[in-house]
């Protein structure tokens, strides 16, 4: 929720890290960059529930939608069934972020329609079904397709085809006998991007094992 107030010149937030309080200039800049203005007032944004503390770059495009929003700018009424997920430069270009196939499973699970996410993560994005994913790449396009003056196609994506791509690596698990414990390991780490290291004497097979897993990092690799 946004509110103005005739006060002095800026932007507040509730509960943010470091990375949001830096984006009271990333955000003010890239409007500005894109063609619009904010007016000398004092922009309170509310980050709600306030007692969460919020982390990352990742709410840039949401406030400043919401900021257009409150100032007419964007014209679209009703943007509750929508998600806006990116990080802002300067220039009002929407950059990657991290985390996006989590974001927008449990934007499904909210029953939002339609999330609007970076060009980058925009495949990552299309893996969930049953959500309409647009990929754009600034600030400027969004407000256009919010204001239907452009019109741009959904992203789609066929998981299987996605899978055959990428899966180039014939050797997987099923060929290594036991080894539980091991192969449970690697398959979070390859699931988390995690680091991991194997130690064994000469003949243990650590490195059969470590080439088997692979193909589970070609297989979550989008």
């Amino acid at each position: 929720m946004i509110y103005q107030t005739v006060c002095l010149h800026g932007i507040s937030f509730g509960l943010p890290d470091a990375s949001i309080r830096e984006s009271k200039e990333r955000v003010r800049t890239a409007i500005k960059n894109s063609g619009y203005e904010i007016p000398s007032r004092k922009i309170v944004i509310n980050l709600s529930p306030a007692n969460i503390k919020k982390e990352g770059a990742i709410f840039d495009l949401s406030i400043s939608i919401g900021i257009l929003r409150n100032l007419g700018i964007v014209r679209k009424e009703n943007l509750k069934d929508f998600v806006f997920i990116g990080e802002l430069s300067l220039d009002g270009k929407i950059k990657a972020c991290f985390g996006i196939l989590p974001m927008c499973i449990a934007s499904k699970k909210l029953g939002i329609k339609t999330i609007i996410v970076p060009k980058e993560n925009s495949k990552e994005a299309a893996v969930v079904d049953g959500i309409d994913v647009i990929g754009v790449e600034n600030l400027k396009e969004v407000v256009d397709i919010l204001n239907g003056e452009l019109k741009v196609d959904k992203e789609k994506i066929d998981i299987d085809e996605l899978f055959k791509m990428n899966n180039k690596n014939t050797m997987d698990f099923s060929e290594v006998k036991g080894q539980e414990n091991v192969k449970r390991a690697l398959e979070i780490a390859a699931a988390g991007g995690h680091n991991c290291l194997l130690i064994g004497s000469p003949g243990s097979r650590e490195n059969n094992v470590i080439k088997k897993n692979d193909y589970n990092i070609t297989r979550i690799k989008l």
